[in-house]
């Protein structure tokens, strides 16, 4: 991979990272908690106790994309970055464009995906 496109890459996965980190800090700064006398009813509670856990899902979600966006940019420290895992051929720029953290080339995902689809 060219070193203008590793660098343009960093500059995507860093801004991504830093997206999440202020999502993380708003999450934690906002009141979490669920105080039972704060809602009027059950339908109330109920429905933001499944606001709660939603926001739980998505911020986990995040935490492993925030993981992925940390070993992408190590690996482009490395000069090893845009390299497909399994077989070591170059990542296509159209993948990485569309998956900065791509991990496979999409000969190797398409094949991993029907590994998966098989053993359910």
């Amino acid at each position: 991979m060219k070193k203008r496109d590793q660098d343009r890459f960093q500059k995507i996965l860093i801004e991504q990272r830093e997206e999440l980190l202020q999502n993380a800090r708003r999450t934690l700064s906002g009141d979490i908690h669920l105080d039972p006398d704060d809602f009027p009813d059950e339908i109330d509670t109920a429905s933001s106790e499944m606001n709660l856990a939603f926001q739980g899902r998505l911020r986990e979600r995040e935490r492993g994309l925030l993981s992925k966006i940390n070993q992408a940019l190590q690996k482009i420290e490395d000069g090893v970055y845009g390299e497909c895992e399994s077989c070591g051929e170059q990542i296509s720029v159209k993948r990485i464009e569309a998956r900065p953290v791509a991990e496979l080339c999409i000969d190797c995902k398409s094949e991993q995906e029907q590994l998966e689809r098989r053993n359910g």
